[in-house]
């Protein structure tokens, strides 16, 4: 009943900043957690940053200081600032979120995803 659409990849040189964004869409009654999570060619898919309904983030430590997740909620939207980007951010990202829907079950959604590449 949610769709999750994301934007804001494309290529970016090591040191410069990019911003992605996820709209979720659809018939829901209420969204939870939602966060960005990355699959570097090759790797394992691993959690970038999580952002509870009421605002509280979560990070992956590494990336701690650099990279920072925000919420609208009115816009039902998710964005991820990344700065100070290093070549081996290269990875698809992905938005997740957790919801209920009409009917109050628990649910979870994965977008399709947004290539971020980060050139040396």
């Amino acid at each position: 009943q949610v769709q999750l659409v994301e934007s804001g990849g494309g290529l970016v040189q090591a040191g410069g900043s990019l911003r992605l964004s996820c709209a979720a869409s659809g018939t829901f009654f209420s969204l939870g957690t939602m966060g960005w999570y990355r699959q570097a060619p090759g790797s394992q898919r691993e959690l970038v940053a999580t952002i509870a309904s009421g605002g509280t983030p979560n990070y992956a430590d590494s990336l701690k200081g650099r990279f920072s997740i925000s919420r609208d909620s009115a816009k039902k939207t998710i964005s991820l600032q990344m700065n100070s980007l290093k070549p081996e951010a290269t990875a698809v990202y992905y938005c997740n979120a957790n919801y209920r829907d009409m009917l109050t079950r628990s649910l979870e959604v994965w977008g399709q995803g947004t290539l971020v590449t980060v050139s040396s």
